[in-house]
């Protein structure tokens, strides 16, 4: 069937065209339209497509946007707030943990009434770590001072992305505004999408950014001072202002939708009314669930049923008039929130519309409220249907007989509890006496003996098999050569990433050792706190009888970037000295996330946030040197690895060890392979990371007390090769090798050639 594409514009007046996109890229698709100055971003699902989409479309020379790479959401909240204060227009996109990381800094923004938009990707709050979408996240922004825009589809993250930006610069509001939408229900569902056809007519209905009455740090004729300490009366005056900002929101709102109505044919009031003219029952929804539940009052209608259905597109300010408006003949209301204000009686937005109902003197409508669609579990017509049951029952009964509760999950039975499947490791396989390590008193130093790796192939295994990594990922095949070198018992604290993501899916885990898992930021020191609390319970008494032959190994496993965002907590956790180790694999990019790049990505290489184009090849900067940077904290031990030479990494395994139990913090980095992202053969891991060493782009050394020495030096055996023939082995490296791209490939090559000449002063000089 033909579609008659004018029908559909209507009333517009300005060129519009059809997309088919999801919701992050429409997100993406207004920005680089507005073109915005900055961007600083950090990588985090489902929100992390709309960074990698500005980046895939600035390669091809489409916007000029700024984008920064960041070291962590708290980090890019500061980039963000910074750029504000300059003078510019400020793009961000997060969700969940990322979102709570950079909470923070946001009421600060508010505050400082510095204009950006951000667009919030829902998602459940962890823990347990879930990564698809409800509101958990969003709830937490309830208080943060931003008025929130709410997204049903990608059409409504397009328009809402548009609107943001006049209603964040007007001059009555001047406010950060939040554009909210579903994780993964929109943010990657493909639809049907109008957008204007000409950025012109964008920048237009945007207007220009408002010259006066923003603070601007780089006007050099009007000096200012942001964000000073602030007494009182002066604190609660602020307040007020920004008080008032909010409310005016709200009003101003109405005027941006009405002005993007009459260009485009799609108008959105503050609060969504479908069917609500006669209702006398109704269900309560946001963002996507409140498409899904227009479908359920169709089907109730055509059964005599008066039922209707209310969604807001704005939650700050609260609409709090219009819902009381829409709800003043409604017998009985089923309000769904996809988040729990734990405590609290209810969802955050059941007990703002009961005082809607309240402050507009309705006493005699009844309000159920339900939790649902809690971890992006999904919600169905047949939901919908329970949910306006809720209601008929409470007008029928004329009470609410549960007015809280949770719909669609299980309480438990505890017949039902997960059984142990795998026995405990015996201890006595797990220390096998064939790695002995010695010191000597009077150079301090370590000697190590360590068997040939078959003679150690006993040891059980600390992963099971079953896990869910890709083909060829050389994550565990480094993480069990390292764990060879161990004997004992250890506890096992993982980041976030690959490592964690595909070894635990509940009920069921790869890990035989004990296991813990926190997030990037903080993994060391939670690390850290379980290190101290055994010697405590340890010195106490408290862990006599309990079958503890010998101390424990403390190993905090970190890769897919955690040294980016969780550097600040590891150089803590070196500086106090814990005793335990931090080994990191590196994949050389954030692959947990989709594959961005990471400050550990080398010079101009390709990943999804550092794209090949005509204006762009590849990442733009050198890759951290980590191992470097631990060892200037001046810990015991510091060592790189690589399971492509097998004896070395046991050694230095068998080393981090004793210097974890008998010094203090030790530091580790395994080159391992990641074939999906890397766009390399499965089988050719373990040859490929041998050629990282063999070009000296990953040295094998370590730094003991101080003192580094190489323990691979391919130049003695003359099996150096250039790095061209590690980086023609991979297809994220290989544009590198062209003709047009020799000076990007002269630059690292120069800079691996540096840091290498560095090693080997280090290693002929111990002083250095």
């Amino acid at each position: 069937m033909a579609i008659d594409y004018e029908k559909e514009v209507g009333s517009a007046k300005v060129e519009q065209k059809f997309l088919y996109e999801s919701g992050n890229e429409m997100a993406a698709y207004a920005a680089h339209q507005i073109n915005y100055h900055v961007m600083g971003y950090f990588p985090i699902s489902p929100s992390t497509e709309v960074a990698q989409f500005l980046d895939t479309m600035k390669a091809s020379g489409q916007h000029d946007i700024m984008l920064v790479p960041s070291d962590g959401e708290h980090s890019s909240a500061g980039i963000c707030y910074g750029a504000s204060t300059a003078g510019g227009r400020v793009f961000n996109a997060t969700s969940a943990q990322g979102y709570m990381f950079m909470l923070e800094q946001l009421p600060v923004q508010a505050g400082t009434r510095m204009p950006m938009v951000m667009n919030l990707i829902c998602r459940s709050i962890s823990g347990p770590l879930n990564i698809h979408g409800d509101h958990s996240d969003l709830y937490f922004a309830l208080n943060t001072g931003w008025p929130i825009l709410m997204c049903r589809d990608p059409q409504s993250v397009y328009d809402m992305n548009l609107m943001a930006l006049k209603l964040a610069e007007h001059a009555k509001v001047r406010l950060p505004v939040m554009v909210a939408s579903d994780g993964y229900f929109t943010s990657h569902q493909k639809r049907r999408v109008q957008a204007f056809a000409h950025r012109e007519d964008v920048h237009k209905f945007v207007g220009e950014q408002p010259p006066v009455g923003f603070t601007d740090t780089l006007d050099r004729n009007n000096p200012v001072t942001v964000g000073p300490y602030m007494n009182e009366p002066d604190y609660i005056n602020n307040r007020y202002q920004q008080s008032v900002a909010m409310y005016n929101a709200g009003e101003v709102f109405e005027e941006i939708a009405q002005e993007f109505a009459e260009l485009t044919g799609r108008h959105y009031p503050m609060v969504e009314q479908y069917r609500m003219e006669d209702a006398e029952v109704a269900v309560f929804l946001m963002n996507s669930a409140s498409e899904i539940i227009k479908d359920v009052v169709d089907q109730l209608r055509l059964q005599g049923i008066k039922a209707g259905a209310i969604s807001p597109n704005m939650i700050r300010p609260f609409p709090q008039k219009q819902i009381a408006e829409a709800l003043k003949n409604v017998k009985a209301i089923t309000v769904g929130d996809r988040a729990d204000s734990v405590g609290g009686h209810g969802g955050n937005m059941v007990n703002e519309i009961k005082a809607a109902l309240f402050t507009y003197g309705n006493t005699t409508t009844k309000v159920i409220s339900r939790i649902y669609g809690l971890g992006g579990k999904d919600f169905y017509a047949e939901d919908g249907h329970h949910f306006f049951q809720l209601a008929m029952d409470a007008v029928a009964a004329d009470r609410v007989d549960v007015p809280f509760d949770y719909y669609g999950h299980n309480p438990g039975e505890p017949d039902k509890a997960p059984q142990r499947l795998l026995k405990p490791m015996n201890f006595d396989l797990l220390k096998t006496g064939l790695i002995t390590v010695t010191k000597n008193e009077e150079t301090g130093k370590l000697a190590v003996k360590v068997p040939p790796v078959r003679s150690l192939m006993k040891k059980p295994r600390r992963l099971s098999p079953g896990h869910g990594a890709c083909p060829g990922c050389g994550i565990f095949s480094g993480l069990e050569l390292f764990f060879k070198g161990i004997e004992g018992d250890i506890v096992a604290l993982y980041h976030t990433g690959c490592a964690m993501v595909t070894t635990t899916g509940y009920p069921y885990s790869s890990h035989k050792s004990t296991f813990i898992h926190n997030l990037f930021q903080n993994g060391a020191a939670t690390l850290s706190g379980v290190v101290e609390m055994f010697w405590e319970r340890k010195r106490r008494g408290e862990l006599d009888g309990l079958g503890l032959k010998d101390d424990f190994t403390f190993v905090m496993v970190t890769g897919d970037g955690g040294m980016d965002i969780g550097m600040g907590p590891a150089i803590g956790a070196a500086l106090r000295g814990h005793k335990m180790i931090i080994v990191e694999y590196d994949n050389e990019g954030y692959m947990n996330t989709g594959a961005q790049q990471s400050y550990s990505t080398p010079l101009g290489h390709r990943t999804s946030t550092s794209s090949i184009g005509k204006t762009q090849q590849g990442k733009l900067t050198q890759h951290k040197d980590t191992a470097q940077i631990m060892a200037a904290t001046n810990i015991p031990y510091v060592f790189t690895g690589c399971e492509a030479y097998p004896q070395d990494l046991l050694k230095k395994a068998a080393k981090a060890q004793w210097y974890a139990q008998n010094e203090g913090l030790v530091y580790g980095k395994i080159l391992i392979a990641c074939p999906l992202n890397w766009m390399s053969e499965d089988k050719d891991g373990t040859d490929i990371v041998s050629l990282a060493v063999e070009s000296c782009f990953f040295p094998l050394y370590e730094v003991e007390h101080g003192t580094t020495n190489i323990t691979y030096n391919p130049e003695d055996k003359d099996k150096r090769v250039e790095v061209s023939a590690w980086l023609k082995t991979m297809g994220k490296t290989r544009h590198l090798l062209k003709p047009e791209n020799e000076p990007a490939l002269r630059s690292f090559e120069s800079e691996v050639q540096r840091r290498w000449s560095r090693l080997k002063a280090k290693h002929e000089h111990p002083d250095l």
